[in-house]
């Protein structure tokens, strides 16, 4: 059996390590993969984007499963290709994927099918953009490109002058490539963050294990956003309650509202979560895995994942029911000094092996290449030490026992992911 996963993160790690402990013992293929993925994989050298490289590699290698990790291939299409020559694929296509790839198309879906969001207004001028905030004068205020912006797209901005900032951004300066040349104004929503995943063939949603992220790059959820400092499972702060109401009230009809539309989704709905005095709403979703909470929910996951994803893409997700390990599990992203800001790369990585000797760590690579038996960085998160345990304590002292033993210049961390979950 061959698996080929296309992406090269932290997350196409955690996928590849998972898959790699299936009883099928798969042939796994990473396209391009980095230094973590070549231990238990063959990396290919062809770029997440390269769709048409992609399938030719696919077909040239009879690959039985593909697995598309980040968003950019679903949003050109890549699904769509790969099932018009009859090859199994795991992802959303290319009109599916406006889910993620659409702010303002995934809004008008939250609305027309009852799901819980905040209030929204759509624009394609900066300055009926600036007349509307003007009017609204109320404070925070979010404000979306619509398109793909790799993650820095969204701005809750506190005052008039940084609204009207990102509006230039998006509309004056292009900032983000074409994807704020439409924007999406929202209303702030208070309360806690948390993200549920779910399997889905088109049929039948199968929810997987809540988990909350830590997004800001300080302790006590400081400074600027990033893509994720850490990040620990199950979160009490998703009840049993609130998850059946994610299930009742955005999944199911998420999923029938596509139907009705003839909109086939197949694969993963990541949904973010607004968690209010028990009260819920939607932020966003996502066409794929989250990174890093895929890190912490696919080593909770007793289920074999193999058999998922081909129940998955021969629509036939009724027949499996998910098993969870009882257990908690806890990330914490070592990053490359000046994150998310600039940041230099190169730097020598010692350590990695020293912790993932110890009794329920593991680490799982991101921005890391290899150079002649060196691992060196190469992006701004560079690893997650992932610590798994009966206890959210445990598992959070795991983590950073893990943590201690890895070293390269600059890096940093968060020391206080998971703690949410202690209170």
């Amino acid at each position: 059996m061959k698996i080929l996963i296309i992406g090269s993160g932290g997350r196409e790690h955690a996928i590849a390590k998972a898959l790699s402990k299936s009883p099928h013992l798969p042939t796994l293929f990473v396209a391009p993969g980095n230094a973590g993925t070549a231990q238990i994989a063959q990396n290919v050298p062809i770029k997440d984007a390269d769709c048409a490289a992609l399938l030719t590699f696919a077909k040239d290698e009879s690959i039985d499963l593909t697995i598309v990790g980040p968003e950019g291939p679903l949003v050109l299409g890549l699904v769509d290709l790969f099932e018009a020559e009859g090859l199994k694929i795991v992802g959303p296509n290319k009109v599916a994927a406006q889910l993620e790839g659409s702010k303002d198309w995934a809004k008008s879906k939250m609305k027309a099918y009852g799901i819980p969001t905040a209030r929204y207004e759509t624009f394609t001028h900066y300055d009926t953009c600036i007349a509307y905030i003007s009017k609204r004068n109320t404070y925070p205020i979010v404000v979306k490109a619509d398109g793909l912006a790799a993650g820095k797209g969204v701005t809750v901005a506190q005052t008039f002058k940084e609204a009207e900032e990102a509006l230039r951004d998006c509309f004056l300066d292009d900032k983000f490539s074409g994807a704020g040349l439409q924007v999406v104004i929202e209303d702030f929503l208070k309360g806690q963050e948390a993200s549920m995943f779910a399997f889905t063939d088109g049929k039948t949603i199968l929810p997987m294990m809540p988990a909350q992220d830590h997004k800001a790059v300080f302790d006590g959820d400081r400074g600027p956003n990033t893509g994720g400092m850490g990040a620990y499972a199950p979160a009490p702060l998703v009840t049993k309650k609130i998850q059946e109401a994610v299930l009742e009230r955005v999944f199911k009809p998420l999923i029938a509202g596509f139907r009705s539309e003839g909109i086939l989704y197949k694969g993963i709905v990541y949904a973010g979560l607004m968690i209010d005095e028990g009260e819920l709403s939607i932020v966003e979703f996502n066409a794929r895995f989250g990174d890093p909470e895929t890190q912490i929910v696919l080593p909770l996951l007793k289920t074999d994942l193999v058999d998922i994803f081909f129940a998955l893409s021969e629509e036939r997700l009724d027949t499996v029911s998910l098993d969870w390990h009882d257990h908690s599990a806890v990330c914490v992203v070592m990053a490359s000094g000046g994150y998310p800001g600039s940041y230099s790369k190169g730097a020598h990585i010692s350590g990695t092996y020293a912790a993932e000797a110890l009794e329920g760590v593991q680490v799982v690579l991101a921005g890391v290449q290899e150079k002649e038996g060196d691992l060196l960085t190469s992006g701004g998160r560079v690893l997650a030490v992932v610590g798994q345990s009966e206890s959210l304590k445990d598992a959070i002292d795991k983590a950073y026992t893990g943590v201690s033993k890895i070293f390269f210049d600059g890096a940093y961390n968060r020391t206080d992911i998971g703690a949410k979950g202690l209170v």
